[in-house]
């Protein structure tokens, strides 16, 4: 897997083949990215469930200031730090469950967040009631939630401004009420 673009376009990041990582395909974070590009010049962007920590990784090459990245599982946490030194970029990255992550984070303003969770944990409304309750997005931020386009979200604290399908992927983008 590659960077996409960005001061770190081209360079590899590791994706092993463990059974709870599941890659987000170049196309889908270039989607992504090209939806969102106005916002990240600058921006600070929590990647939660980061996996490898590509989608991070990825706005920090394309102008990002600081990402925070978290996944509560060993594998991912371990993989992110390694992937995060390939590249010498020097980043917070939390190994806690997301609910722990986010209560920590309560008080900090972020102007993206990034989720992408186990696609049928049922975690996406969860997780969205914390980043209300903490106050986690700044005004002006976007919250992207990557899952099964066959999943509907029931967020009723956010407002959807845009989802979009790629191949069984689908991208829901949200702003504040």
């Amino acid at each position: 897997m590659k960077v996409t673009a960005g001061i770190y376009k081209g360079r590899n990041i590791k994706n092993p083949q463990y059974e709870h990582l599941r890659a987000t395909s170049d196309i889908v974070k270039q989607a992504l990215f090209n939806k969102i590009y106005e916002k990240i010049e600058g921006a600070k962007v929590l990647d939660l469930f980061c996996g490898t920590g590509a989608l991070g990784i990825e706005a920090l090459s394309r102008g990002a200031s600081e990402v925070v990245f978290a996944d509560k599982n060993f594998k991912s946490y371990n993989l992110t730090k390694e992937n995060l030194k390939s590249l010498d970029i020097d980043a917070r990255v939390i190994k806690l469950p997301y609910e722990k992550t986010l209560q920590i984070l309560s008080g900090e303003k972020f102007d993206i967040i990034l989720l992408d969770p186990p696609y049928q944990a049922g975690l996406y409304e969860n997780c969205m009631d914390l980043i209300e309750k903490y106050e986690l997005l700044n005004a002006n931020g976007v919250i992207v939630c990557e899952h099964d386009k066959t999943i509907k979200l029931n967020i009723t604290n956010f407002v959807l401004v845009d989802e979009k399908i790629y191949g069984i992927k689908k991208l829901s983008y949200y702003v504040k009420r």
